[in-house]
């Protein structure tokens, strides 16, 4: 799945802020203070990070010939 443009339920932007949330978690960051410096502070926009998964990867090694 990738990161829609916005919240589903509130509508604010958020994609431009996935690939920082991202990187910043795999460095060790914990995801709840990361999300609070990027100012994601509704319940259904935290939610679309937190539950998203990278699976791009996954879905292309079956693409069709």
């Amino acid at each position: 799945m990738i990161i829609p443009i916005r919240c589903f339920s509130c509508g604010k932007p958020i994609a431009h802020l996935w690939e920082d949330f991202k990187k910043r978690v795999e460095q060790g960051e914990n995801p709840k203070k990361v999300l609070d410096d990027l100012g994601l502070e509704r319940f259904c926009c935290r939610a679309m990070f937190l539950g998203q998964t990278d699976l791009v990867e996954l879905v292309a090694e079956f693409k069709k010939s």
